[in-house]
């Protein structure tokens, strides 16, 4: 029979190809830079992408203290957790989280946006976050991203 075969190339972990990017978070929109950060975390914009395989990037992300909210979210979006113990349930305003610890407020935005399973624990692991511009991870070489260029 002469007929093409296609065959679809998934990746693993001896095949896939993973690099260290840095984004600049100064001026962004919370949610935007979130998303967009979870996009290269889980690797999609990859031509190799397989949906249960950690091919992404690891990516760090700078200057979390110039990251933006819009209208009134700085006051009314909770961050809600619990202790464990009856009547433990505790919150956090956008603020008091910021002021607390600006890094917490980006890991949880972009932690909501990767899967709610053992592939978004290990894709989580691959994100570093720092308030400044000054990061401990010049020996990977990472290359600077601009997110306004990803979709």
């Amino acid at each position: 029979m002469d007929t093409l075969s296609y065959k679809t190339v998934s990746a693993n972990k001896a095949t896939r190809t993973k690099e260290w990017v840095v984004v600049d978070a100064e001026g962004q929109s919370l949610g935007r830079l979130a998303s967009r950060v979870a996009y290269l975390l889980r690797g999609k914009h990859k031509p190799n992408f397989t949906p249960h395989v950690d091919c992404g990037d690891n990516v760090i992300v700078l200057n979390a203290l110039g990251v933006n909210l819009t209208g009134k979210k700085w006051d009314a979006k909770e961050y809600i957790r619990h202790t464990g113990y009856p009547g433990g349930q505790r919150s956090l305003t956008a603020s008091e989280l910021f002021n607390k610890n600006p890094e917490r407020l980006v890991e949880k935005a972009i932690k909501g946006m990767l899967p709610k399973n053992k592939l978004g624990a290990d894709l989580f692991r691959n994100l570093k976050v720092y308030a400044g511009s000054e990061h401990d991870h010049e020996a990977q070489k990472p290359k600077t991203i601009n997110l306004n260029d990803i979709k």
